[in-house]
């Protein structure tokens, strides 16, 4: 069983999908397990606070199993003060419900980071679609993050970041990729040099220990 645990399509066979809701959309068709968040660049300048109160109606549904994805952006145009602002907030709601976060940040690392800390993170922490240099990466993980990679999994440089972070603290991940699942367990496996089922069960039990018994294989 394949854990894709960012996608923005439904599961194929095999596969235990985390399906993403770039807006607080109510979580169908169902049965399914999602992630819900205020994206960044979906962010309504005039109306975030009901898009706030929306997510916090909806997202405390069984099968919504994290806040986001959510985060900071510099190079999209929603104002940054106003990214702030709502990523902090649901970064709240996340510790307030007990639920993961999944991050999306882009060239915010410091201003994410001390989010972060400032809000006494006690739920788990991921950051999605990691495309990032090995010495970022093993200071997330040095915090007890989670970092997951898939497209950039091509890139030699990103196969040394998946070597130089602890085995129990990266996922994988097909994002919006037409690349399936099965193909990036394939370049993970073959740039950490280990049998393609020793890596599946290594990241079955992170999701575990990230989502519980939410995880059925």
């Amino acid at each position: 069983m394949y854990i894709n645990i960012h996608s923005h399509k439904p599961p194929g066979t095999g596969e235990w999908v985390l399906r993403n809701l770039n807006t607080p959309d109510e979580p169908e068709p169902l049965p399914g397990l999602y992630s819900m968040g205020i994206h960044p660049w979906y962010i309504q300048a005039a109306d975030w606070e009901n898009q706030l109160c929306s997510l916090q109606q909806k997202s405390t549904h069984d099968q919504v199993l994290a806040i986001g994805e959510c985060g900071l952006d510099k190079v999209c145009a929603t104002p940054f003060s106003l990214q702030l602002q709502v990523f902090r907030a649901q970064v709240e709601w996340a510790n307030s419900i007990g639920k993961p976060l999944v991050i999306h940040c882009v060239r915010a690392w410091e201003e994410v980071l001390a989010s972060l800390e400032e809000a006494t993170i006690r739920v788990p922490v991921l950051f999605h679609g990691y495309n990032k240099n090995s010495q970022l990466a093993r200071r997330i993980t040095g915090k007890g993050y989670y970092i997951s990679l898939g497209k950039a999994l091509n890139r030699p440089g990103i196969q040394e970041v998946l070597r130089s972070v602890p085995a129990t603290r990266f996922f994988l991940e097909t994002d919006d990729a037409e690349l399936s699942i099965g193909e990036i367990y394939q370049q993970a496996a073959k740039a950490l040099s280990i049998d393609h089922n020793s890596l599946v069960l290594q990241i079955q039990k992170n999701a575990e220990t990230v989502f519980g018994n939410a995880v059925q294989l």
